[in-house]
């Protein structure tokens, strides 16, 4: 478990993207450095005390030297509904919580030289950082986002700034790209093989909703490929001693928030 801190963090900006969709950028200079891609951070809402708990977040972006972390959320609920609001102040951050996506680790030991990343929704946020190591370390790296219309993929800019090249999109109302699910260009990339030179992928990861997840994880395993998911749960404490984000794994239940939420596909009980 990654050493966690209790950052008092300064809202710089917190600015609309997309229908129901927002950016948050807070300065936290502790989380910054340490967070890994696939942690999380479990924050205090300002001026929300009618909610008594913290919200996990997962972290989209950082930058380690202004010691700045972005926050992509939706409205969905009470609170991320009352986030939009929030101007000026701090919020309370407890993190990095969680483990870290394994992508880079298996490409610096030689098990990953192609990946395949899928991101559904939100989803694609917290799988942003991984992509940046993977394209960092020269990891061949294709990118398939999916969203149910045109207006709500708003990380595909930066995605195709960071791979040189626009990420394989889908929607939902065939607004933009494959009309339908993102799963359809998922089984034809895991068929064809990788978009650079035509190689098989020997790794995938995804994020997104538990559906989606289940699914790609079924493609990954028919094509024999290994497949890590972020299984985001609700939360209470965040730190694992409450048992309310609990995971069904073949090895019995676990918790997302301190045993994930990141992973192996192949030991969850979908």
């Amino acid at each position: 478990m990654p050493q966690l801190v209790n950052e008092k963090a300064r809202i710089v900006s917190n600015e609309q993207v997309g229908p129901r969709l927002h950016v948050m950028v807070l300065e936290s200079p502790q989380i910054a450095r340490d967070i890994k891609p696939g942690q999380f951070v479990h924050m205090k809402v300002p001026g929300a005390e009618s909610h008594v708990l913290r919200r996990p977040f997962s972290i989209y972006a950082r930058d380690a030297a202004a010691g700045i972390v972005e926050i992509l959320y939706q409205e969905v609920g009470s609170l991320t509904s009352f986030m939009p609001g929030i101007g000026e102040g701090f919020a309370e951050l407890i993190g990095p919580v969680g483990n870290a996506w394994a992508g880079p680790a298996l490409y610096a030991e030689g098990a990953c030289s192609h990946a395949l990343i899928v991101g559904g929704g939100v989803g694609a946020a917290p799988l942003f950082m991984l992509v940046e190591q993977l394209v960092s370390a020269g990891c061949a790296t294709d990118v398939v986002l999916g969203a149910q219309t045109k207006d709500a993929l708003v990380t595909c800019g930066r995605y195709e700034a960071l791979l040189g090249r626009e990420p394989i999109v889908a929607t939902d109302d065939g607004t933009y790209g494959y009309a339908g699910f993102c799963t359809v260009p998922v089984a034809e990339r895991l068929r064809d093989g990788s978009t650079a030179d035509g190689a098989p992928y020997d790794y995938v990861a995804v994020c997104g909703p538990e559906p989606l997840m289940k699914i790609v994880a079924g493609q990954a395993a028919e094509a024999g490929v290994k497949c890590q998911v972020s299984m985001e749960k609700r939360m209470a404490c965040g730190i694992g001693a409450c048992l309310s984000c609990v995971v069904d794994t073949v090895s019995g239940k676990k918790r997302s928030c301190v045993d994930g939420p990141v992973f192996d596909a192949s030991e969850v009980v979908w």
